[in-house]
């Protein structure tokens, strides 16, 4: 009994964390910003839609400077990887898979291929590795499932495991799995130039007026010890890291910023747009350059 209540809720989670979340319209938007770090400004007037359908295109990442890959739905609802390219406008499918969905697509370390959790035929939810050159993509992690969200350390996936409760899982090995947290948000990211993993912790929840907030959290490999960064942005669960000392996070059609070790958010600028609202995923160009960004359709 025990089992298959563990079973329901892992499936209940999903389902509202993925096939309901997919099923909402979603399109990318950019801005062109200016200055680095705590100095970084938005362009008046640069701001436009990448992305204008009524289906989700969502989880914006960079590969390089000039391309930024995201998750997109056809009419059908399956997920395929998107690959967009800032210099000659073209959009290319990198999958197109009518049997299974690809999501939270990112680049490796090692820049040789795109990095997808999968919602597989079975209903299984893996990573895979999609080749950069367009072969055929391969399973990474065979026994870890059903994975959520992760990023990349050393080589490495941390990986928000669905469960109950849901776990951070750092697999440094087969058969080499460290549980860094549970109970940890969507938003997972290395810190640049450090030898971190940051995310928030759930179990540390606050209310506020705007919404909750989430102490964000950061895992030490070398050290082997973990972190407190202060509370994130109240009504907000995803943040990115624009160098080391940096937070952004949105909130609405907002953006805002503060330093690690600091603990006041400060308003970096708004969007002006009168068909789409709530910014939520973010990715931030390597030249820093531009930020592109998920909003919902109105």
């Amino acid at each position: 009994m025990q089992k298959n209540k563990i079973t329901l809720l892992i499936l209940t989670y999903f389902i509202s964390h993925s096939f309901l979340l997919a099923q909402t319209s979603f399109d990318l938007w950019t801005v062109q910003v200016q200055g680095k770090g705590a100095r970084i400004q938005l362009i008046p007037g640069t701001e436009k839609a990448l992305t204008d359908r009524e289906e989700y295109d969502n989880q914006p990442s960079f590969i390089n400077e000039s391309q930024v890959v995201f998750s997109a739905a056809d009419k059908k609802g399956n997920h395929d990887i998107i690959v967009y390219n800032f210099e000659n406008g073209k959009f290319t499918n990198l999958s197109k898979t009518a049997d299974r969905s690809e999501f939270s697509p990112t680049i490796t370390d090692c820049g040789q291929y795109i990095s997808a959790v999968v919602v597989e035929p079975d209903g299984k939810q893996r990573l895979w590795l999609y080749p950069t050159n367009f072969e055929e993509p391969e399973l990474l992690y065979d026994d870890i499932e059903p994975v959520g969200y992760y990023d990349w350390y050393d080589n490495k996936a941390a990986m928000f495991v669905l469960g109950d409760p849901n776990s951070l899982i750092y697999a440094r090995g087969r058969n080499d799995l460290l549980t860094i947290d549970q109970n940890v948000g969507r938003s997972i990211h290395k810190r640049p130039k450090t030898e971190q993993i940051t995310y928030f912790d759930q179990d540390t929840a606050l209310e506020f007026p705007d919404g909750e907030a989430y102490e964000l959290k950061s895992f030490d490999f070398v050290k082997d010890q973990t972190l407190t960064f202060g509370l994130g942005l109240p009504g907000s669960q995803d943040f990115i890291w624009l160098d080391k000392n940096t937070l952004l996070m949105a909130r609405g059609n907002s953006f805002y910023l503060r330093k690690w070790n600091e603990k006041n958010w400060k308003l970096l600028g708004s969007i002006s747009a009168d068909t789409h609202q709530n910014i939520s995923r973010i990715a931030y160009s390597p030249d820093q350059q531009v930020l592109v960004f998920a909003m919902e359709r109105k």
